[in-house]
């Protein structure tokens, strides 16, 4: 089994020896629990190590995090010759009371209605070739008072007059690069820049990946800005046009937008891939087109899916700012945002990111990292654990840790440490038991 302790000398030169030896108490003691990961439920896995109190020393300790997340990803997760994006996306958990720090009504897209509790932007980075995420950044959010009258009931609107045809007179055009950056996007071209600032050039980054609320010139200014190329979604109504081209090659005309597209009637000659499966026919259309709210022209990817049987259409409209880029990387790189899903879930379900009851700013701040930062040391240590037993996941790599205290445990109260070939078969049994796959075959037991 890995020595945690050692898998830290790399945080050293950030935190001191004492804040180390409590994160490594901690870490095991996460590793071997079940039940709720709170700060009393966390001393009461750490053993003689650890009391509440050296609990509540750590988390109102200030860690730096952002730098602790890029020395472990930098020294245990990273590797050469691999193409990394850069993806984010906001998580939403639910929370009680009222004297927790950042505290408000968001948006839960898991429950499909705002709702009490706190939320938090993650950065992370993410594998071509691994397809996987590596959470590498987070912050809270707290809204404004701007964002919380925005969410608040709307007043009562007074009717505008109404205004006339044609451009108002003295009007002029607007440079739609130039951008009033929202609140939510200040925040998160803070957290690109600080990032780089750590990174510091070492892995080449080239695209920011986010979900389709990011679909917009906004969003789309901002990526450029810190010199990303976006790829996000847009609407399904978007109203996309195709660039005006003259008739007559050696006429100039102002005109910039020519024909609107019909999703309905895509002309076939941007029709790149075209595939059936089960009934269901999907046509992968690319091309470069313009959208009166963007500054600059999009690189364009609509998906449509036809039932063969009942001819229901439905589609989807990705783009991205590199006009260069390839239908097939669009789409693919798109898909890996989803990875950054599955980083949220292992921090909920296992590493008590739905479980802590800290109130303070430092205190939920470090909660949320420490969950972030598990994800990040459990899939370290799943590719070790996998050697020997492939198909595992964190549910048998936390069983493995548990029996592992269990023996050790039970090892203090004998008199004499019992025989290498016995120690060895108890060390097998207790550490299997709880197990989801088989140890020695990978799979499932009867």
């Amino acid at each position: 089994m890995p020595d945690i302790l050692s898998l830290l000398q790399c945080l050293l030169p950030q935190i001191n020896a004492t804040t180390m030896r409590q994160l490594n108490q901690i870490i095991l003691a996460m590793l071997a629990m079940s039940g709720r990961v709170t700060m009393l439920g966390i001393s009461r896995w750490t053993g003689s190590g650890g009391s509440y109190r050296t609990m509540l020393r750590f988390f109102h300790t200030v860690i730096p995090w952002a730098t602790l997340f890029w020395l472990f990803f930098h020294k245990h997760l990273f590797r050469p010759n691999e193409i990394y994006l850069l993806a984010g996306d906001e998580v939403v958990i639910s929370k009680s009371g009222k004297q927790t720090y950042g505290l408000d009504r968001f948006f839960s897209s898991l429950a499909g209605k705002p709702i009490s509790g706190l939320s938090f932007f993650t950065l992370s980075l993410v594998s071509v070739e691994q397809r996987h995420s590596f959470p590498i950044q987070i912050e809270q959010v707290i809204k404004s008072d701007i964002e919380k009258s925005s969410s608040s009931p709307t007043k009562e609107i007074k009717p505008q007059e109404k205004r006339g045809r044609g451009r108002p007179k003295g009007s002029k055009n607007k440079n739609k690069t130039q951008v009033v950056l929202t609140s939510e996007l200040l925040r998160i071209q803070k957290m690109i820049k600080s990032l780089f600032k750590l990174l510091a050039k070492f892995i080449p980054l080239t695209y920011l990946v986010l979900d389709g609320h990011f679909g917009n010139n906004n969003a789309l200014q901002m990526a450029r800005q810190v010199n990303l190329h976006i790829i996000s979604k847009l609407r399904s109504d978007s109203a996309l046009y195709i660039p005006y081209q003259h008739p007559d090659p050696n006429s100039r005309s102002r005109r910039k937008y020519g024909d609107k597209i019909d999703y309905n009637n895509i002309p076939k000659k941007y029709l790149c891939q075209s595939t059936v499966d089960d009934d269901i026919q999907t046509d992968v259309y690319q091309v470069t087109l313009l959208h009166k709210e963007f500054a600059q022209s999009l690189n364009v990817v609509i998906l449509v899916k036809t039932n063969l049987k009942t001819h229901a259409r439905s589609h989807v409209i990705l783009f991205s700012s590199d006009l260069k880029l390839s239908s097939e990387k669009i789409i693919d790189y798109y898909k890996l945002r989803f990875q950054i899903e599955f980083n949220f879930r292992d921090a909920k379900q296992f590493w008590g990111l739905e479980d802590f009851m800290n109130l303070s700013q430092t205190a939920v701040t470090n909660a949320a990292n420490l969950a972030f930062f598990m994800v990040n040391l459990s899939h370290h240590l799943l590719a070790d654990f996998r050697l020997l037993n492939p198909d595992s996941g964190i549910l048998d790599l936390k069983a493995h840790y548990r029996g592992f205290r269990y023996v050790r445990e039970i090892l203090k109260m004998l008199p004499e440490i019992p025989e290498p070939i016995l120690l060895t078969q108890i060390f097998a049994k207790l550490t299997s038991l709880g197990r989801i796959h088989n140890v020695s075959t990978g799979v499932e037991p009867s």
